[in-house]
């Protein structure tokens, strides 16, 4: 029997499930360290923020959350490019449609082809490696914390959607659906 999903299509869903889930531990860690969103170039302690959002304002250096960010989101990288790469040549993505309904369609594309690469190049942006050699990157958010408080709003849309992705796995049964994709083939529901 073939499976219904590829061992690329099973492969890359587990390493983004992997980095977002590294990303989210290390995203909250680098928010609790400066909890306040700013627009334009310069934001800091003691300046007016955008927004100052209700957690906790623990000061001090999240250098281990910004490294596993960032590997975490190479790895979602890595696994996005290789998605949409076989997705395209073996005809995933054509095929995938009728098993899901329009807004589940219409979600997974906004994920993969709008807010993956939104939260990418906004991260990218206010990355000082990043800005110092590619400041069109910067300027194209208005400046490195206007692209931080994007990065935030989009990672947030980004986290809504993962919820939303699991609850539907647990609503269609959820062993059967990790049955499927670890092994490929579908199950009965339990």
């Amino acid at each position: 029997m073939q499976p219904r999903r590829s061992a690329t299509v099973r492969l890359t869903h587990w390493m983004s499930a992997l980095g977002i889930v590294a990303l989210i531990v290390s995203g909250t860690a680098i928010l609790l360290a400066h909890p306040r969103l700013y627009w334009g170039e310069t934001g800091a302690v003691g300046t007016p923020a955008l927004i100052d959002l209700p957690i906790p304002f623990l000061l001090g250096h999240s250098g281990w959350g910004r490294y596993l960010h960032f590997l975490a989101a190479w790895l979602c990288l890595a696994s996005g490019v290789i998605y949409v790469i076989h997705g395209l040549a073996s005809g995933h993505l054509r095929r995938m449609q009728p098993a899901y309904n329009v807004a589940q369609r219409y979600s997974y594309l906004l994920v993969v082809f709008v807010l993956g690469p939104l939260v990418l190049l906004s991260g990218l942006a206010f990355s000082p490696a990043i800005a110092s050699v590619a400041p069109a990157i910067v300027n194209m958010f208005g400046g490195q914390q206007s692209a931080r408080t994007i990065h935030f709003f989009v990672a947030a849309a980004i986290v809504i959607f993962v919820l939303g992705h699991v609850a539907l796995a647990f609503k269609g049964g959820f062993r059967a659906r990790m049955r499927a994709m670890i092994s490929g083939h579908e199950a009965e529901s339990s």
